[in-house]
């Protein structure tokens, strides 16, 4: 019997550069607490969030994930003919099909890359790291694209106080590519979807469309006790766990970079990991906002940009949300 010949590739992957693009608007808390009978004090106190970006009707997620990965790629210092494939993580493409991440393939100039959307929420760009680290040590791919990209604002309602104010708009970007030694752990990820309702819409694109006016567009909500026990309980576990998988502890970090759903659920997964003071913290939900897939690779972008000395460190990178779903993994930031 003929054997099938099968790819090999590096002995590890690492990330080689971050891309960032955020809403070209600011949106301060006091342009949103009127509807929400709410006050500035009450949505800092509760989310640590004091303005949020938020794009324009002009600008689509395509073009903030465009910007981004056009960063990362210049950063990179590679052809974009030489991406294999392009991972993008989205829940807000205009439309359902085709995937985003085909027509970024275009955009950026990696034709024929094998391009696909992940929709793992505010996981998916670790689902995607996670994805093109495989890819590279199989062969499948040299280089690989990840995006989280995300328009959020386009499923906020107003009036609602369980997620509504959180929300932004952004892209975060990272090329991936070869390394002679692991520059990216094993990761950690999985689901629970007995809490699949606790985030996620409100209603069904069926329901609006046959609801002729009497069923809303829909927009997004969470119930945010729940998901906030989750987040902190579970995901200080699975943490932990990646930390172990990795084969390294807290001292060895140099910077913490979680999914930035709220600054408490950060500060307390931070308390419950007994990070060391070494350990930097990204924050970047205080001006960014809740951007989902986008927020581990904009608030990694925006970590470096504050303290580039962190370059070279290892981050302990944590995305979790809808579905619910999560993924972690350590990696050598660039």
């Amino acid at each position: 019997m003929t054997a099938l010949a099968q790819t090999t590739g590096a002995p590890g992957s690492r990330i080689l550069a971050f891309g960032a693009s955020r809403g070209d608007l600011v949106v301060p808390n006091a342009d949103l607490v009127g509807p929400i009978d709410s006050s500035d004090e009450w949505i800092r106190q509760r989310t640590g969030i004091v303005e949020r970006r938020r794009a324009s009707s002009a600008v689509d997620t395509i073009d903030l994930a465009t910007e981004a990965a056009k960063e990362a790629i210049a950063s990179a210092g590679i052809d974009p003919s030489r991406i294999g494939a392009v991972l993008v993580s989205t829940i807000s493409n205009s439309v359902q099909t085709p995937s985003l991440a085909a027509l970024l393939t275009e955009r950026v100039g990696a034709t024929p890359a094998a391009a696909y959307d992940i929709s793992a929420a505010c996981a998916g760009f670790t689902y995607g790291v996670a994805q093109a680290d495989a890819f590279i040590r199989s062969g499948l791919a040299e280089y690989v694209l990840v995006v989280g990209a995300e328009k959020l604002s386009q499923y906020a309602e107003p009036t609602d106080r369980t997620i509504s104010f959180l929300l932004g708009d952004g892209a975060g970007a990272a090329v991936l590519g070869p390394s002679d030694e692991p520059g990216v752990s094993a990761s950690v990820w999985g689901s629970d979807g007995a809490k699949w309702d606790a985030v996620g819409m409100d209603s069904s694109l069926a329901a609006y469309r046959d609801g002729e006016g009497a069923v809303a567009w829909p927009t997004l909500r969470q119930d945010g006790r729940a998901v906030f026990r989750w987040a902190v309980w579970e995901m200080a576990k699975v943490a932990q766990q990646t930390l172990e998988t990795a084969g390294i502890t807290t001292d060895d970090l140099a910077a913490f970079i979680p999914h930035q759903a709220n600054m408490r659920i950060v500060d307390e997964l931070a308390k419950q990991l007994k990070l060391p003071p070494t350990v930097a913290i990204a924050r970047d939900i205080a001006h960014t906002g809740n951007t989902s897939a986008a927020s581990v690779p904009l608030a990694a972008h925006a970590l470096l940009a504050e303290r580039p000395e962190l370059s070279g460190g290892l981050a302990l990178l944590i995305g979790f949300g809808a579905g619910l779903v999560f993924g972690a993994q350590v990696v050598r930031l660039p």
